[in-house]
């Protein structure tokens, strides 16, 4: 689109409006911290309509779909300009690593507004203010700074609302997540079963009583059989290496990783037949 632009350095994106108006949906698959930094928008979701002015800043839940307009300068004026933090799960994972139980509010409440709108302050206009000097050469915003940047991000949002702990992390304490759809999710991860435990929202007791509900596999037999299935998957569809797939599956050790696909499936990985078309 001519006049459009956006860029996303590891989360963090920039985005531009020069010439014409845009306005499209928007699917959110992470929560996401919008700020305007010049020119004026508008947030509309349920028939909800949330107008945004620059140096405004909103959280958009995930999961949501929204509808945002932004408005190209008149006569020639400061083009539209936004930055936005994309809080993805395994940021989310690694942030949550770093609390303390203490740090959790148990009275937090997933909220059902999907746009909150942060009030400025001066941990807000800092954040952004030292991302300004990227809005123009976004290339020289290096993977370790942009992950610092959300995570002041993220506290910005935590400070405004405490019931923002039950949407960012939904894998925590008091909000029990399924058991199996979480591991599948995550069973690439090299998470011991205390994490495992902790991340589900459940004690380390509950966690293995829960799993033996849904599964005749203890969480590690579980995880290992998984990462094989995949690794027979990747095998099998052929074109990859063994080497690759012992990778893509969670696996370090090729030892270990051979002597656990002969166990499994009875032949070593580099004799997995092809699948049949």
């Amino acid at each position: 689109m001519e006049g459009f632009s956006r860029i996303n350095r590891s989360g963090v994106v920039f985005s531009r409006v020069d010439r014409e108006d845009v306005r499209g949906p928007q699917q959110l698959k992470e929560h996401t911290l919008l700020y305007i930094r010049s020119g004026r928008a508008e947030v509309i979701c349920d028939d909800r309509r949330t107008p945004l002015a620059a140096g405004d800043c909103v959280f958009l839940r995930k999961d949501h779909r929204l509808m945002l307009d932004a408005w190209a300068p008149e006569d020639g004026g400061t083009p539209f300009q936004s930055v936005a933090l994309f809080f993805c799960r395994k940021f989310l994972h690694s942030y949550y690593r770093t609390l303390r139980p203490e740090d959790l509010p148990r009275d937090a409440r997933r909220g059902r507004e999907p746009v909150l709108k942060i009030p400025a302050g001066p941990e807000l206009e800092s954040l952004f203010l030292s991302l300004t000097p990227y809005l123009d050469a976004a290339d020289s915003l290096t993977e370790e700074t942009a992950w610092l940047k959300r995570l002041e991000g993220a506290r910005c949002v935590l400070a405004a609302d405490r019931n923002v702990y039950a949407s960012l992390f939904d894998f925590a304490q008091p909000w029990k997540v399924d058991l199996l759809g979480f591991m599948e999710e995550n069973y690439l991860y090299d998470l011991s079963v205390p994490e495992l435990a902790r991340y589900t929202g459940r004690s380390l007791s509950a966690f293995k009583r829960d799993f033996k509900k849904v599964s005749d596999l203890t969480p590690e037999k579980w995880v290992l059989h998984r990462r094989l299935q995949e690794a027979h998957r990747l095998l099998s569809a052929g074109g990859c290496r063994v080497a690759d797939a012992m990778l893509e599956s969670g696996f370090k050790d090729p030892a270990f990783f051979s002597r656990a696909y002969r166990r499994q499936y009875g032949y070593p990985p580099r004799e997995t037949p092809p699948s049949a078309p």
